[in-house]
């Protein structure tokens, strides 16, 4: 079956040109100016960007979280994904307590058996003994090629310095790249307990007892980790000024330092805490959402090349039945939010349109960036013959209105409703085959598949990497 998408605009991290692109069985056989092919079909782009699929390497789906699960599993969240032109994700598979790494790695395989797009695995250490070490090993040769690794929730996620130290001198030797959540979870447990015990229990506290410095202190130690280690380093979902900063500095420094942020840290503030009545909670996430300073901060540290990859962190979890299991305390407030479906939409429009990035940018940070250091270019993350023919037909033109009411993510609300975005999916192909095509829904359960990633390979990189 050959498919020819006809007089697009191609738009690659490093390209913009107008191409047709022939799709035969699952992956891209031919791209160029008027191809003159034999094709089963041809599709017409006339005023459409035709760009890679989107990839979103930070996702907690089945996930669970405070006593409850995210809402969207892996059919209802990969479907949500691809109607937002996401066709790759890779999910946080979390080792238990004094169990096995690759246990883990089974059951979230089990879990995603009913994914409808393709999807790779992170997996989460809590417990990396000496005697756990060649687990890591055993993951890298089954295409687990990162790890994450936890500086908050102490008791229960956090690992002390000297286990990230092991792990991330083992990671180096391997060819895995560590990813950290940053965020000094000592002292924010004593911020809790002091404003808890004064009474304050709105959702705004939530932002109150996680500031700024309690990020920037662990992203610095973290760094300092990393480079006694020898190690690269990858700081998942970056939230403010202080740590950018940071950041910015030992990359300058020449280490390989690499960092992400979301779309709620670019468009959403502490604001939304404060809404009356327990409507805060809905966006209580971690780390919590900025003062509006910061956010000027992460979008000109997306121009400058200091942060890489925009994310999701998607972790959805219902107002009615699961965020109000916090209603008298915050910090019982399941954290975390949905966003799977809406990535590419919001930084097109608020970062294209009004002109922060560029659409080669814009790709670049949705899906080559990732593809790049995750382990999956270039059978991923670019238009070119013989990569997998994960591609978006985009229509620049059109716009709607963000709302729970029409969204597909099994949440019941939407932390964008009421936003107007210009700029939307039009088809989705996924390995060759149309998935989604003008709002009609074609793919299938369990048609999605686990991709095993290559080792982190610093060389592979672009110089904006270094």
């Amino acid at each position: 079956m050959a498919t020819l998408i006809h007089n697009g605009r191609l738009i690659t991290a490093d390209r913009d040109f107008d191409a047709d692109i022939l799709i035969e069985g699952e992956t891209i056989s031919a791209v160029g100016p008027n191809l003159r092919l034999p094709a089963d079909s041809v599709i017409d782009a006339n005023g459409r960007f035709v760009i890679p699929g989107g990839i979103d390497v930070h996702t907690h789906l089945d996930a669970s979280v405070g006593g409850t699960v995210s809402s969207d599993n892996f059919e209802s969240g990969t479907r949500a994904a691809a109607f937002g032109g996401t066709t790759c994700i890779i999910d946080f598979a979390q080792q238990e307590q004094g169990k096995s790494m690759i246990e883990a790695r089974d059951m979230w395989l089990k879990k995603a058996e009913k994914a409808v797009i393709d999807f790779g695995l992170h997996m989460s250490i809590v417990d990396a003994g000496e005697e756990r070490l060649d687990e890591l090993d055993e993951l890298v040769i089954l295409g687990v090629t990162s790890f994450k690794l936890f500086m908050a929730y102490p008791g229960t996620l956090m690992v002390d310095d000297a286990t990230a130290l092991r792990v991330l001198r083992r990671a180096a030797q391997i060819g895995a790249l560590t990813c950290v959540h940053a965020e000094n979870g000592a002292v924010i447990d004593d911020l809790v307990r002091a404003a808890i015990s004064e009474g304050k229990t709105d959702p705004i506290y939530h932002a109150f007892t996680r500031p700024p410095l309690t990020e920037s202190e662990a992203v610095q130690r973290a760094i300092a980790l990393a480079e006694q280690a020898s190690a690269p380093l990858y700081v998942v979902h970056v939230t403010s000024e202080p740590s950018l900063k940071i950041i910015a500095q030992a990359r300058r420094g020449g280490l390989p330092v690499f960092a992400e942020t979301c779309p709620h840290y670019l468009l959403l503030t502490t604001d939304e805490l404060r809404r009356e009545g327990f409507e805060g909670a809905k966006y209580v996430l971690t780390p919590p959402l900025r003062e509006k300073h910061h956010l000027a901060a992460l979008w000109q540290g997306l121009r400058d090349r200091d942060l890489d990859v925009v994310s999701t962190d998607h972790c959805p979890f219902n107002f009615k039945g699961q965020k109000d299991l916090g209603r008298y305390r915050f910090d019982r407030i399941p954290n975390g939010g949905p966003g799977i479906e809406h990535r590419l939409e919001l930084l097109y429009h608020f970062g294209v349109n009004e002109e922060r990035i560029s659409l080669k940018r814009w790709v670049e940070l949705v899906s080559t960036a990732p593809a790049k250091l995750f382990g999956l270019y270039p059978q991923k993350g670019t238009i070119a013959v013989d990569s997998d023919a994960d591609i978006v037909i985009w229509n620049p033109n059109k716009e709607h209105t963000i709302s729970a009411a029409t969204h597909h993510m099994n949440v019941d609300y939407s932390m964008y409703e009421g936003f107007t975005v210009k700029g939307a999916v039009e088809t989705v192909f996924s390995r060759g085959e149309v998935i989604l095509d003008h709002g009609r829904w074609l793919g299938a359960p369990g048609r999605g598949r686990y991709i095993e990633r290559k080792p982190f390979n610093l060389l592979e990189l672009s110089p904006s990497f270094s």
